[in-house]
């Protein structure tokens, strides 16, 4: 799924860029995210939006998982191997909370919907386990950055399941700071972070417009 990336006022050092463009361009900024983060959403959105998530992000390998394995050189190995074991956290709560939620909610499309998702993932996968040098870090870095939104949802669903999830055990905001700083080794390298980063916000945007898509979809049934 293609999702133009919006425009952002560029930072002054390269690796700042990578932040700036979660926050302007991640799941934080979609209007159908926000929505859902309201008291009064409708629990058959929250419900279809934590299955979906599912579907993109509760497979192993994931994202980090493929970017861990292509870190040949080992410069983001530390943080990798910290980012993929709490990412098998997430796995965990994404399973206790679709339990929690039940069945879909009936949705016109549904079989679009699915294909749609599964196209995502395999986007992902294909950048995660790109050979071009930068490339899988930054779809990694973005991942992990822009789950703090997603992770604040799911911590919301899991309240309105009556449900206690695991707390998250993502590497530290200061540790992803330190690897953005000394993985900007090149333009080259800056440029290929950059594609990667861009390339997850843009799957996620398309998640988010999706899932309000269904939200209207199933208001006019």
């Amino acid at each position: 799924m293609t999702v133009e990336t919006a425009q952002f006022a560029r930072p002054s050092a390269p690796w700042q860029a990578v932040p700036a463009l979660v926050m302007a361009d991640g799941t934080a900024a979609h209007p159908a995210y926000r929505a859902l983060l309201a008291p009064a959403a409708p629990l058959r959105d929250v419900i279809d939006a934590v299955h979906a998530i599912c579907m993109l992000h509760g497979r192993h390998p994931g994202v980090v998982d493929f970017a861990l394995a292509r870190d040949t050189d080992k410069s983001a190995e530390a943080w990798l191997v910290e980012a993929a074991r709490a990412f098998e956290t997430e796995r965990a709560c994404l399973v206790r909370l679709v339990a929690a939620a039940g069945p879909l909610p009936s949705t016109p499309g549904q079989a679009e919907s699915e294909a749609a998702i599964v196209a995502q993932a395999h986007a992902l996968d294909t950048l995660a386990q790109s050979d071009r040098t930068g490339c899988a870090i930054g779809a990694a870095v973005a991942l992990v950055l822009d789950w703090a939104p997603i992770r604040d949802l799911l911590n919301r669903a899991a309240r309105r399941f009556g449900i206690d999830i695991t707390a998250d055990t993502l590497p530290a905001a200061v540790d992803t700071t330190t690897l953005l700083a000394t993985a900007f080794t090149s333009p080259a390298v800056e440029r290929a972070i950059l594609f990667g980063t861009e390339q997850v916000l843009a799957q996620h945007r398309g998640l988010w417009s999706l899932l309000e898509s269904r939200a209207v979809a199933r208001n006019r049934s």
